[in-house]
């Protein structure tokens, strides 16, 4: 598996590059987040091992700008910011795991495992389509009524879920679950919030409305009767 870690504390990735390498891993190191989007934009890589406070460019600035060019690389924020807010941030910002410092080896290698498993996408579940919303997984495009529509990487994922399973009810707990891989109530409104901002994005200029509320149970994206 080919890594880049972008970690600018010299004993912390002194320890996970020996752990990496002996797990046969190969890994590539910056200690600077501009130096680490260059890499991460020029080679492909199984997963990125990213530092929240970076010199150069932050961790989220860094995510948020491979996300924008379109890299699903998976990302695994390793980080000293371990409040609740600080890991909706980050997860927000494009990452897929959050592991906080301290840590132990044993599962940050676990959770780098577990993100370079991941199945790629299938060549027929690119263009999602209902009634004249449009969703291109791998361009990561939304057009509706042939208007393009720029979603963060938060609310495009949510909207790929419910085009995915259109007519059905996501609760709260499943797009905690599915978007935000929270498999706890962190306490915040992140789902209300994104959905709030995701049915402005869709539904506000269009008719008819996709996005439904159903009281008290959760969310369904369907074309009305």
């Amino acid at each position: 598996m080919k890594i880049l870690l972008v970690e600018d504390d010299h004993e912390t990735a002194a320890y996970v590059m020996r752990g990496l390498v002996e797990e046969g891993h190969t890994v590539d190191h910056s200690e600077h987040g501009s130096d680490g989007l260059v890499l991460a934009s020029a080679n492909e890589y199984d997963v990125l091992v990213i530092d929240r406070m970076l010199p150069g460019l932050d961790g989220l600035a860094l995510v948020k700008t491979l996300r924008g060019a379109g890299s699903k690389a998976p990302v695994l924020f390793l980080t000293a910011l371990g409040g609740v807010d600080d890991r909706v941030e980050g997860l927000e910002a494009g990452g897929d795991d959050y592991v906080i410092k301290p840590f132990a080896f044993s599962e940050l290698n676990a959770r780098i495992n577990a993100l370079a498993r991941r199945p790629p996408l299938q060549k027929e579940e690119r263009q999602l389509k209902i009634a004249d919303l449009e969703l291109d997984v791998i361009s990561r495009t939304v057009k509706r009524a042939g208007q393009t529509i720029d979603l963060p990487p938060r609310q495009f994922k949510m909207l790929e879920l419910l085009m995915r399973n259109q007519g059905r009810v996501l609760t709260r707990t499943m797009l905690l679950e599915r978007v935000w891989d929270f498999h706890f109530d962190p306490k915040t409104s992140v789902v209300e919030t994104n959905i709030s901002r995701l049915r402005s994005a869709i539904d506000r200029k269009f008719k008819p409305k996709l996005l439904h509320t159903v009281r008290s149970i959760g969310y369904s994206l369907y074309e009305p009767d």
